[in-house]
């Protein structure tokens, strides 16, 4: 029998995005994120409060949650997206406006605590691994996802010969990589508005490719992305993971216990899952894992 686990190519039908929109402030940013259907808007900055902004939520079906509800706690935005992918909600968007914002505030706050012994990035740490648990997250979350970033710029060579190339999102590196989309957004003047693909993954938005946002004045924004994206594939309904029931993770655990099976493969096992804790597995995945325990088990005896 072969060892060999690669199956024949299938036509995948597209979900929802999941993209980066970066830009200096006042771009338009925000504008165009929460034109998409019905976003669950994060605030971290508090800077989206105004009531156009509110109106703009509304007639979209949207809602709210700012820094005063914890939008600025990475603990606090891991449990709405966790929420959300779990149960049942009218939502099709989440919008992380900005998530420069809560990424730099917790390598600040990690910095002042370990004040001179602050060294080789280690006040990174912990908001790297808070951003590598959001991207498992997302990835897990069935609605469009837009992640808003201030812009930085962009630098390449190193010492004397390093020239800025561009510019780029604030933002742990990684996190663009793992997106299909990224945009540049930008305002030419009052009623011009565009953005410009930096990254894709996507056949309907090569990279160097400008969509118009604001013509005239007028959004047109959503409209061209749709046409090029699919509406249904940005409108459809979120669908749920139904998670572990307590009973399965109680059973992981025991025969865990039972086989001995050391931290490490344990966290191996927890990584292939794309998950931090067996409570966060779906049913599905933990009925696999019992059983396969369970035939350890047997083998043991």
């Amino acid at each position: 029998m072969t060892k060999l686990k690669a199956k024949a190519p299938e036509e995948v039908k597209p979900g929802h995005i999941k993209g980066m929109l970066f830009g200096a402030s006042g771009a338009g940013k925000t504008w165009f994120a929460l034109s998409f259907p019905a976003p669950y808007f994060i605030d971290t900055e508090g800077g989206a409060d105004l009531n156009h902004y509110m109106q703009r939520l509304k007639v979209a079906g949207g809602s709210y949650m700012g820094p005063s509800d914890g939008a600025c706690d990475f603990d606090t935005i891991l449990a709405q997206i966790q929420a959300l992918a779990t149960e049942k909600h009218p939502y099709k968007t989440l919008v992380i406006d900005s998530i420069t914002k809560v990424y730099q505030s917790c390598i600040a706050k990690e910095a002042e605590r370990l004040g001179d012994k602050d060294a080789f990035g280690a006040s990174k740490k912990p908001a790297i691994a808070y951003m590598r648990r959001l991207i498992a997250w997302i990835n897990r979350l069935d609605m469009n996802v837009w992640f808003v970033a201030h812009e930085i710029d962009q630098w390449s060579g190193s010492g004397n010969d390093r020239t800025m190339v561009g510019k780029t999102a604030d933002i742990f590196d990684k996190l663009i990589y793992e997106l299909d989309l990224t945009l540049r957004v930008e305002k030419h003047n009052k009623g011009l508005r565009t953005a410009t693909v930096t990254k894709s993954r996507l056949l309907g938005f090569p990279d160097g490719d400008r969509i118009d946002l604001q013509k005239a004045g007028a959004d047109c924004g959503y409209e061209e992305f749709a046409a090029r994206y699919g509406k249904d594939n940005l409108e459809g309904t979120a669908s749920i993971i139904v998670i572990a029931r307590p009973d399965q993770v109680a059973d992981i655990k025991a025969l865990l216990e039972v086989l001995k099976v050391s931290e490490e493969d344990v966290g191996k096992w927890l990584s292939k899952a794309n998950v931090d804790t067996f409570e966060e597995l779906t049913m599905e995945q933990a009925d696999k894992m019992v059983t396969w325990l369970r035939s350890r088990v047997e083998v043991k005896k």
